[in-house]
């Protein structure tokens, strides 16, 4: 499985960002979606993610703030960042959960893309 994430760049603080990420083709299913992030010495944290029956789950920082949302039908997740400030500034990374038919789940990670917030 592979997970492609776009949308990353510079914005200001105040400003919205979208990002998206789609997996690839194949026979499986994805039960949970969402991105995570990391800063240079800070371990990778969460951010939000989407479980296929539309439970989100989302950090504290970003309630309120940002929103996850998904195209199941075409495996993809996307992150709308509202209201940025320069602490968001980090490598968003795309998540997914992902099974085989009845198979244990595996969890893989995208490329990783840059957010950088300026003030």
């Amino acid at each position: 499985v592979q997970l492609q994430a776009y949308g990353g760049g510079l914005v200001q603080a105040g400003g919205s960002l979208t990002l998206s990420c789609a997996a690839s083709e194949g026979d499986f299913r994805i039960n949970v979606m969402g991105w995570f992030r990391q800063t240079p010495g800070k371990q990778r944290e969460l951010v939000a993610t989407m479980k296929t029956a539309g439970y989100t789950n989302y950090a504290d920082s970003v309630k309120g703030r940002f929103t996850v949302s998904r195209d199941v039908a075409k495996k993809t997740v996307f992150l709308q960042m509202n209201t940025l400030k320069p602490e968001d500034t980090a490598v968003y990374y795309c998540y997914a959960k992902v099974a085989w038919g009845r198979s244990v789940e595996y969890e893989y990670w995208g490329q990783g893309t840059l957010v950088t917030v300026s003030s």
